[in-house]
């Protein structure tokens, strides 16, 4: 087997979408003849605990774990937690609505202009210390380092410059074009060291693959046209068709059950849907008695107090978080699926983990986001569902009434296109990925 060192911060048994993409490839790997070594820190900072996910990593999987020192601990004791509903996630200073604190101002500040490009910073010394000695003794063909945190970009670029090993940035969220980013209170300085290193990643990597075309294009501008052929490569993240087998065919939720799973953020907050959802309770008792509103995983207050507000708390169900192996057959027995994306203009250029596993569950999605983005693009290509602005509702009540009337007539089918969402799944994109390695 060819050899490959995968630097990754989140691994399990950290839960939640950090640690899906690498992991599926790194369980696909082996049947493509690489042997993955993947080097992650044994102390991270994580949203969840999930040690179902150890079950995925394949035997011929080498795991390095090193302990790795950040300020997250002293952070998190300024910002506060927003634990007090039950699986609530931690409250994101950067896009919370209200006024700040002055603590939180402050931190946030140090967070921006000190910790540069993250607060995993401080890791990469140790971590090319160690490999560089590592990698003298145990070689390897090629280095993938996949972000964020863009820390684990800049242990890549250190070890490519010493050991002139190919490496392979992968990004699965933008780095200076994320939505927060212009949130953040930067200091011209702090801009312009964000953008030297995440042009030098970009120029001096062997490869470099994102998870959108938009992202493509934008890491595009930072390349030369003279080198920008076969550098660039889009790789999405997608849906592993292992948890979708089930011994028994998965039999639809007797209530009307509309189901998101996954991080729940306040800046992602559907209003309109809740308002539409309230509207059509209180014009036909059915509907209220039919609905139900199930969340799982964590749910900023937000959102639970948006439902509370619409008075539907009745017809809520929050079932925390829970671990990923219990999720699939949960989406697949939904009569419908949210999905909405954060209200901000760079989601035009995401696709969400957990849009995948939604379009591999074949049930209706309900998205929020932009017409003219990369998820309008792929439901239309797929037929999975249909997304709305943020302001919509006379065709959103419209469309949650024909998702309701199909329900009343117990048709449990889909018009979703199997042949088109196929392409999407883990074992074919690790196939991609293995032709990126192999150049």
């Amino acid at each position: 087997m060819k050899r490959v060192l995968i630097i990754t911060y989140y691994w399990p048994p950290s839960g939640g979408s950090g640690v899906q993409r690498w992991l599926k490839f790194v369980k696909y790997l082996p049947t493509f003849g690489w042997q993955p070594v993947v080097y992650t820190p044994s102390n991270p900072e994580i949203p969840a605990t999930d040690p179902s996910l150890e079950r995925e990593v394949p035997q011929e999987a080498v795991v390095i774990k090193r302990p790795i020192s950040e300020p997250y601990q002293a952070y998190k004791r300024l910002f506060g937690k927003g634990g007090d509903k039950g699986g609530a996630a931690v409250v994101n200073p950067i896009n919370q609505s209200g006024k700040k604190s002055f603590i939180q101002k402050v931190s946030l500040w140090v967070r921006a202009n000190l910790f540069i490009p993250d607060p995993r910073i401080f890791w990469v010394g140790p971590s090319v210390s160690y490999l560089t000695k590592y990698l003298e003794d145990n070689p390897v063909d090629a280095i993938v380092s996949t972000g964020p945190p863009h820390s684990m970009h800049l242990i890549a670029r250190e070890l490519h410059r010493r050991t002139g090993i190919r490496w392979v940035a992968d990004f699965r969220d933008p780095w200076t074009e994320i939505f927060y980013f212009k949130h953040l209170p930067m200091t011209r300085w702090a801009k312009r060291r964000h953008k030297s290193l995440e042009r030098s990643v970009v120029q001096e990597a062997d490869a470099v693959v994102s998870v959108t075309r938009q992202m493509t294009e934008d890491f595009a501008s930072l390349l030369e046209n003279g080198t920008r052929k076969g550098k660039l490569h889009t790789i999405c993240n997608g849906y592993d068709e292992a948890d979708f087998i089930t011994a028994e065919p998965v039999a639809p939720e007797e209530k009307f059950t509309l189901t998101h799973t996954g991080l729940f953020s306040a800046d992602g907050n559907p209003l309109k849907l809740w308002e539409t959802l309230a509207q059509l309770c209180r014009e036909d008792d059915s509907f209220s008695k039919a609905l139900k509103i199930r969340l799982i995983g964590k749910v900023d207050r937000e959102v639970f107090d948006a439902i509370d507000r619409n008075g539907l708390t009745p017809s809520l169900e929050n079932m925390g978080y829970l671990p990923h192996s219990q999720i699939p057959n949960i989406q697949q027995s939904a009569w419908g699926l949210l999905l909405p994306l954060r209200n901000e203009p760079e989601s035009k250029a995401i696709l969400t983990g957990k849009f995948f596993e939604y379009l591999a569950a074949g049930r209706p999605i309900v998205a929020f986001g932009p017409q003219d983005g990369e998820m309008a693009r792929v439901l239309k290509e797929t037929h999975s569902g249909e997304i709305f602005e943020w302001e919509e509702a006379d065709s959103l009540k419209k469309h949650i009434l024909d998702l309701y009337r199909i329900y009343c007539s117990g048709i449990w089918a889909t018009d979703a296109d199997r042949t088109a969402i196929t392409k999407y799944s883990r074992r074919t994109l690790t196939s991609e990925m293995v032709e990126v390695l192999k150049k």
